[in-house]
């Protein structure tokens, strides 16, 4: 997702993207050796920082990112230069309808709701989730879907995903801490939202003006993954947001 941003930006600054366990190129252990949840992710995002020993991080959260970054920000704030968000909510308002199932399911995790939950494990959706809201789906590379599909569809993926979201409850409990990190510590923040994403809506980006009020805060004309088509003019906002 970030390829086109990090092309943009590698001149200028120093860009770290790592996979989470579970995701991409990262080891993903099986769901009975590791246990798939946001504390443990964060925990495990942490120690990678504090081995590379980074400090000032400009931390960039979009989705899954933004439980992980948030609660290394909070529990860290010292390692916190800025905070790039990118349809990450971390606030009621912008829960859309479109997480319904996943909503049921983290309520009631039986094997009822677990099927509509594995809906969004199918390339149907998955492709829904890059096409859905955006400005122009010509923009939208086949080969985000597609790639995104098959690390999904691994062995064993399944489960890694529904456990993660069975724990995904376990964020909207630690709103109210995230706020009181923003309001404590005022970090410098730009927030760049598709506003027509589907699951997490508009008032969700907007939101975070309450506990921010100097925050930068850019509805964009796109979808949950709005960088396929406006990498360049996120690019454009990151180098006045944070010069080179």
């Amino acid at each position: 997702m970030y390829r086109d941003l990090i092309a943009h930006l590698s001149g200028t600054y120093h860009i770290l993207a790592p996979d989470y366990p579970g995701f991409g190129q990262s080891s993903a252990p099986d769901v009975r050796e590791f246990s798939y949840t946001f504390d443990n992710l964060s925990v495990i995002i942490e120690r990678f920082i504090d081995r590379l020993q980074l400090r000032n991080i400009n931390l960039y959260m979009q989705d899954y990112g933004g439980p992980i970054g948030l609660r290394i920000a909070s529990r860290r704030p010292e390692l916190i230069g800025a905070l790039i968000i990118q349809n990450a909510n971390a606030y009621q308002e912008g829960l859309g309808q479109a997480l319904e199932p996943l909503v049921t399911y983290i309520q009631k995790p039986d094997a009822e709701h677990e099927e509509a939950a594995r809906v969004f494990l199918t390339l149907a959706a998955t492709k829904w989730l890059y096409l859905n809201g955006a400005g122009d789906e010509t923009r939208i590379s086949p080969d985000s879907y597609i790639t995104d599909q098959y690390y999904l569809d691994r062995a064993g993926n399944d489960e890694i995903q529904l456990a993660l979201f069975r724990d995904y409850g376990s964020n909207l409990a630690l709103y109210g801490k995230w706020h009181e990190y923003f309001k404590a510590h005022q970090p410098k923040t730009l927030v760049v939202w598709g506003k027509n994403d589907p699951m997490f809506i508009a008032a969700g980006g907007n939101a975070y003006g309450k506990d921010l009020p100097n925050a930068e805060i850019i509805q964009i004309e796109g979808g949950h993954f709005l960088l396929e088509e406006h990498h360049g003019f996120v690019a454009e906002l990151i180098s006045r947001f944070i010069p080179g």
